[in-house]
């Protein structure tokens, strides 16, 4: 974190990028000034300059920044090395309304790693028709430099820090580097890109690390730190443009959690574009990505799959590091690290949470690392302000229950029926195989227990609700129907023959007994006696067992009276003859 001025017409210098491990930097580049500004200088600048880099065989380039500035509104394309090179990223500041200074940025790592060491050019970098309005008053300028970052597995294990914006002296800058866990002082350093400094200017020109003025004489005295040098190379002869570079090890302590910079001048108008800073500093940082997750349809539990990185980092995290999900700011889960994660290395989990029933489907989980569950840290790192990750996840909700016509079937006793289960579903369009019948809504959700044969399917209760599973993917759709049972008309044959013979020996009336259980039914003769009464529990076998005589006889051959009462209120009486023979 940093706090800072805000200059007019600026931009704030800000953190741009980080780097932990085992890296370290060199700044290299040129003025197209022809010499120190001045009344009597001739108004003339360059369109190219150049610089030579060097690095050692164990330094890899990681990272290449260009910055080039100039006066008047800005030159956005230039050229490095014959490749054409094109502004990212612009800034701009002024003195006043007629005298406005540009500067821009362009990552040209790929550049630098694949030229190697060698001379480096800048061409194409043309103000001739800009600069004749600043020359009377000696702010006319153009340079550009190029900061390289390197990793060296000699090196101790450094936070290193670019910051990089646009801000103007004189005014009081300051800038406080927070999250600093300084372990070992030796060789911290600060170093700056800065624009437009003049070394015949030294009017109250001070640099302070934590109060304390630092200088590097003689090439940069304390009293005037932007005089046109390069403290990589020694150069005096960098004309309104300065690339500095201070060790600090005597002004940050061992144990020091922050470290703050300021800058002052009193008379130079000098621009700020680039600070870096070089420390030993100890750290992990906790970074954490939801890779994946799985939701079931109507389930509001939700598998999160996750990993927890320690990448840009000085130091391992430590186990059981803790990580909070959360919903709109409600705490619904907590899970922590399992083992120390190395630098550079991940470590991938998996939680379930659940959220709240009649939760808006379309919902947002934000992961944090290093959160206790009440959104605060319990580790220093090197980075504060990354350790949250979110993730859009739809559940997958059941649309409502369809309710089918139900279907009939005729009570086939003791009010049982036989049912094909398919023909609930005449108006669905579906596949055998996207079907399954459920008993209860319980076994439906976990497809578990369905009807093994539905197209011969005997209820078991009156009426019996069926539920209908109908994947439909990634989901699935459920209908109801009720199976309903219904007394049939009964059939009554024409006759029969009580002879014994186990065939057609009694008035089989089909559909009549254990489903009519309180029928009556009265067989009368031809002279319209009655001779037999029965009921559910009693069937007629053509013997005789009302009137005065004949009881328990077999009735002669010939055609009787039936009359069946079936006690049902949808049915009247039935009545007719039925032929006995033997």
């Amino acid at each position: 974190m940093f706090g800072v001025t805000i200059p007019l017409f600026a931009q704030d210098i800000s953190l741009f990028q980080q780097f932990n491990g085992r890296y370290d930097y060199v700044a290299i580049g040129n003025t197209l000034n022809i010499q120190e500004n001045g009344s009597f200088v001739p108004c003339i600048i360059e369109t190219s300059s150049s610089a030579d880099l060097n690095l050692d065989v164990d330094q890899n380039v990681v990272a290449a920044y260009l910055y080039w500035a100039g006066s008047g509104p800005g030159d956005f394309d230039i050229t490095l090395n014959g490749s054409p090179v094109s502004a990212e990223r612009t800034f701009s500041d002024s003195l006043d309304a007629e005298r406005i200074f540009f500067a821009a940025f362009a990552d040209v790592t790929s550049i630098i790693s694949n030229e190697g060491n060698g001379t480096y050019t800048i061409s194409d970098f043309d103000l001739t028709n800009v600069i004749g309005p600043y020359c009377s008053t000696g702010t006319n300028f153009g340079g550009w430099a190029i900061s390289i970052i390197y990793e060296d597995d000699s090196l101790p294990l450094n936070q290193l820090n670019v910051y990089d914006g646009l801000q103007s002296v004189p005014t009081f800058l300051s800038i406080t580097l927070d999250n600093l866990n300084v372990l070992d002082n030796e060789d911290a350093k600060i170093g700056f890109i800065a624009w437009e400094g003049d070394s015949a200017l030294a009017v109250n020109e001070q640099l302070t690390i934590n109060g304390n003025v630092i200088s590097n004489p003689p090439l940069n005295p304390a009293n005037n730190a932007f005089n046109g040098t390069n403290s990589f190379t020694g150069a005096s002869d960098m004309y309104n443009m300065d690339i500095d570079v201070y060790n600090i090890q005597n002004n940050i302590s061992i144990g020091d959690t922050s470290a703050t910079i300021s800058l002052t001048s009193g008379q130079d108008f000098v621009m700020i574009n680039n600070i870096i800073t070089v420390l030993n500093s100890q750290l992990p940082d906790a970074t954490i990505t939801i890779d994946d997750y799985t939701v079931r349809c109507g389930d509001y539990n939700i598998d999160l799959f996750y990993t927890v990185n320690n990448f840009n980092s000085t130091d391992i995290l430590p186990a059981n590091t803790p990580i909070a999900f959360y919903l709109d700011e409600i705490l619904i889960g907590q899970s922590q690290t399992v083992n120390p994660i190395a630098i550079g290395a991940s470590e991938s989990g998996s939680i379930t949470v659940t959220v709240p029933e009649n939760t808006n489907p379309n919902l947002t989980i934000t992961a944090i690392v290093d959160d206790d569950g009440t959104m605060t840290g319990t580790i220093t790192e090197t980075n504060e302000n990354n350790n949250s990750n979110f993730s859009d996840i739809e559940l997958l909700v059941i649309p409502d229950i369809v309710t089918l016509p139900g279907l009939i079937g005729c009570n086939e006793g003791f009010e049982i029926s036989t049912y094909n289960l398919f023909d609930a579903l005449v108006n669905l369009d579906y596949e055998d195989d996207q079907i399954s019948f459920y008993l209860s809504l319980e076994d439906l959700e976990t497809s578990s227990n369905a009807i093994l044969i539905p197209s011969d399917y005997n209820n078991i209760f009156n009426p019996q609700t069926i539920y209908v599973r109908l994947e439909s993917p990634p989901c699935y759709e459920i209908f109801q129907f009720n199976l309903i049972i219904e007394n049939c008309p009964p059939y009554i044959p024409d006759g029969f023959s009580p002879n014994d013979d186990t065939y057609n020996d009694w008035f089989n009336i089909q559909g009549l007994y254990d489903i009519f259980t309180e029928h009556e039914l009265k067989i009368y003769n031809r002279y319209g006696d009655i001779i037999f009464e029965g009921d559910n529990e009693k069937p007629w076998y053509g013997k005789i067992n009302r009137g005065l005589n004949n009881h328990g006889k077999i009735v002669p051959v010939g055609t009787y009276y039936y009359v069946i009462n079936l006690n049902d209120p949808n049915y009247r009486p039935m009545v007719g003859w039925v032929y006995v023979n033997y």
